[in-house]
């Protein structure tokens, strides 16, 4: 007995709900694998202590029998703790012994500060300790976004993050309480500052001691990497993997991927540029742009790995872009120029950028880059913008999507595992499938029954039958795929090719199951990279380690 079927003989309803399954099965390999888990953090084990130290580890032990169901008098405790193990840092600065009792004192600091609902950086707190009361005061918050208690804080040595996306720990060595500063609420114009809806971020937590007057400061890791205590400097302390892993899993920006994909009109809004740290103008931008029917989240490894560098977080900021992929990426790549405007106004004094694409993603890059002119459009339409009889509202919108050039304001780009020339897995059945699952968005409806109104325009050329989805515009005979591929990438900016190869001999028969090396691999590029990685070449650490080698090694 045969288990295969005819599509002829299925239900059109079984046909959809075994491509709503194809679908499933597709992106649940894309789903990220993170897991975070909180637990109480113990004092390390340790012998032989200077005095100071035991005198710190004694006010620890004490504070933790009493901190929960008396956090005032247990933050007595460890800033006595706190204060004991500043003083033999202060005696032997490069004693770790002494560090580590220091964080760990001032991290559960931070914790009892929650607990007993004060706010010392509102008004100074006296708190009862063994050896007399301490004052406890911070600084007075400059505005909103400064302000702690907005935020609650989650020192990271309670955080266990295991998972693929983060098979490293991205921590920096030094002094202070490493912690994950989690918004309260939602950023009410989080749009307009190409921010987060809700911030989560890198925070390290210092506290410092005049007698029994203790002031303690959180500090935004991403944006100084050194403190001042006693006249002395040292490295600040750091956890760059907790607050992404966080993100991950409270927020699932990925959530909506799919449905981005499958009803792009719907969240066309939503196409924006995102920065993940304090805006910078002394550090290069750099933009990640995501590929089909993904989201920002895939970029986690890479940007995790990235900022273990200390040289990278030093001249580099991360920013993603964010878009629905299931329009033709020619208007993808329009919202990203029209993103690029708005973080030029908002941001005047912004370094020239660098953008990172992955396969969908790196043909919206290859826009960003490209002289093309009216080319495309004269191969098209066979004449010049103002020569095509069309209405001049949709002349104008297809000139924002046909003619462009590079932008200056991009100083280099990379591409991973990206399809210049189309893949064969887009013309396949599976990618028809999927094609047809796109809901074709009005607006380009309008424009294509406009065009067909007013111009003698050859549909053949256009392949205007119907309104082209994302997947119609990575096949290797669509038109526009074609065109682009003709006009070489602007000599004004340099360009780097990563590829991927799963056991096809590498070189030029190198695949990565999705796209080839004949499409992949461009001329004229600075590098090129065969990473041993299927598709997903964005994750793999041997591209991940290129791409930190091309960004050390630029101006």
């Amino acid at each position: 007995m045969s288990l295969g079927f005819h599509c002829s003989l299925v239900p059109r309803v079984r046909f959809e709900r075994l491509s709503a399954l194809l679908i499933g099965v597709i992106l649940s390999s894309c789903a990220p694998s993170v897991s975070v888990q909180q637990s109480r953090a113990r004092i390390a084990d340790s012998r032989g202590l200077p005095q100071d130290l035991v005198v710190a580890k004694k006010e620890l032990l004490n504070g933790q029998k009493i901190e929960q169901q008396q956090p005032l008098l247990g933050l007595g405790h460890d800033l006595a703790a706190a204060s004991a193990a500043a003083a033999e840092l202060r005696n032997h600065p490069n004693e770790s012994q002494a560090r580590d009792f220091y964080n760990f004192a001032v991290a559960r600091s931070v914790e009892n500060i929650q607990r007993a609902e004060i706010q010392p950086w509102h008004r100074p707190v006296r708190i009862p300790g063994r050896d007399g009361e301490y004052v406890l005061r911070s600084r007075t918050p400059s505005d909103r976004e400064h302000d702690p208690s907005n935020y609650s804080f989650l020192p990271t040595d309670t955080l266990k993050v295991s998972g693929k996306f983060f098979g490293t720990r991205s921590i920096a060595q030094g002094v202070g309480a490493p912690l994950v500063a989690i918004g309260r609420d939602k950023v009410a114009d989080y749009r307009t500052r190409y921010g987060t809806k809700r911030l989560y971020a890198a925070i390290t937590a210092v506290v410092t001691f005049r007698g029994h007057h203790a002031e303690i400061e959180f500090i935004e890791r991403l944006s100084s990497d050194r403190i001042s205590i006693d006249g002395r400097t040292y490295p600040l302390a750091g956890d760059f993997t907790a607050p992404i892993a966080l993100a991950v899993i409270r927020e699932r920006p990925y959530q909506f991927a799919h449905s981005e994909f499958i009803h792009p009109e719907k969240y066309r809004d939503a196409a924006r540029l995102i920065r993940l740290q304090p805006f910078d103008r002394r550090r290069t931008p750099v933009i990640f742009v995501h590929g089909l029917e993904s989201s920002p989240t895939n970029w986690a490894p890479m940007i995790n790995t990235l900022l273990s560098d200390p040289d990278i977080r030093r001249r580099y900021q991360f920013w993603v872009f964010s878009y629905p992929t299931g329009f033709p990426y020619p208007y993808s790549a329009l919202q990203l120029r029209h993103e690029l405007d708005g973080i030029s106004r908002a941001f005047p004094d912004h370094k020239r950028v660098v953008v990172v694409g992955h396969s969908l993603g790196g043909m919206v890059t290859r826009l960003m880059v490209t002289d093309a002119g009216d080319k495309i459009w004269r191969a098209f339409f066979g004449s010049s913008p103002a020569q095509t009889p069309l209405p001049s509202r949709t002349r104008d919108s297809l000139k924002e999507l046909l003619v462009f050039n590079h932008r200056p304001d991009i100083k280099r780009a990379i591409f991973i595992t990206t399809p210049h020339r189309g893949t064969h897995v887009a013309s396949s059945w599976i990618g028809r499938i999927r094609s047809h699952l796109v809901k074709t968005p009005g607006f380009l409806v309008d424009m294509r029954t406009s065009v067909f109104a007013s111009s003698n325009v050859n549909p053949i050329a256009l392949r205007l039958n119907r309104i082209p989805t994302s997947i119609d515009t990575l096949a290797p005979d669509d038109p526009f795929v074609l065109e682009a591929s003709r006009i070489p990438i602007s000599p004004e900016i340099p360009y780097h090719s990563i590829l991927a190869d799963r056991g096809r001999g590498g070189g030029t028969k190198s695949s990565d199951g999705v796209v080839g090396y004949w499409s992949a691999h461009l001329e004229g590029a600075q590098s090129e990279f065969i990473a041993p990685s299927n598709h997903s070449a964005q994750k793999n650490p041997e591209a991940i380690a290129e791409v930190r080698r091309i960004l050390r090694g630029s101006d």
